[in-house]
Parts: structure tokens; C-alpha cells; sequence
């Protein structure tokens, strides 16, 4: 089993940053993916950015270039850092955890965590 807690979440103004973390504990395997998921209210939820067993990322084209996705070398802390933050990133953000079978195949991540709001206004 794996637990994961986010924290970092808040209110910022438009072409604000935030940090996101996430802390992993429990039984982590190497080989596992570790990602960054949002969902907003009434919208399914995407992947924002995610690392590979070999450290390799990858993001989706709305947040390429103001998000950095980033791990401790134990696997045991996730960062998500946002940049140039606009309303539309406005949503609930979840750190996730597992064997993937590619970065943004949801049912590919077994471990979730609760999540951390962030809201973003203009």
C-alpha cells in the first residue's frame, strides 16, 4: 500500500505561482510512475505532468512551459511547480501513483491522493 498527501494548494491571482507537493509513503517501487491529475467542476480529469520510472517527463500542452513536474531520488516527495498560473488552471489537483502503462493512463495509477485545491482568479 501507498499513501499520498498533497499539500501546497491555495487562491492566487492570475500570473501567480504555487508549489503543489506531495509526500509518498508505504511500499514504492522503482519501477512506478508518479503524475500530476486535475479535475475541475463538471470537466473529467487530465493529466497535467508526469515522471517516468527513468526520470523522464512529460505534460499536456496547456501547462508546457509554466509547470515543472519533479521527485526526490527515493520517490518519496513529488513537486509540482506552476507558473504563470490563469483561471483555467483552476481545479482540484491529485498526486498519483503506480505502474502506468503510459503518463497519463488513468487507470494505470492504483495509488491516489485526496487532492489540493487550487483557485486561480482574474
Amino acid at each position: 500500500q501507498v499513501r499520498l498527501v498533497e499539500s501546497g494548494g491555495g487562491s492566487v491571482q492570475a500570473g501567480g505561482s504555487l508549489r503543489l507537493s506531495c509526500a509518498a509513503s508505504g511500499y514504492i517501487y522503482s519501477r512506478y510512475y508518479m503524475a500530476w491529475f486535475r479535475q475541475a467542476p463538471g470537466k473529467e480529469r487530465e493529466g497535467v505532468a508526469a515522471i517516468g520510472r527513468d526520470g523522464t517527463t512529460a505534460y499536456a500542452i496547456s501547462v508546457k512551459g509554466r509547470f515543472t513536474i519533479s521527485r526526490n531520488n527515493a520517490m518519496t516527495t513529488l513537486y509540482l511547480q506552476m507558473n504563470s498560473l490563469n483561471p483555467e488552471d483552476t481545479a482540484m489537483y491529485y498526486c498519483a501513483m503506480g505502474d502506468s502503462g503510459g503518463y497519463f493512463n488513468i487507470p494505470g495509477y492504483r495509488y491516489w491522493g485526496q487532492g489540493t485545491q487550487v483557485t486561480v482568479s482574474s
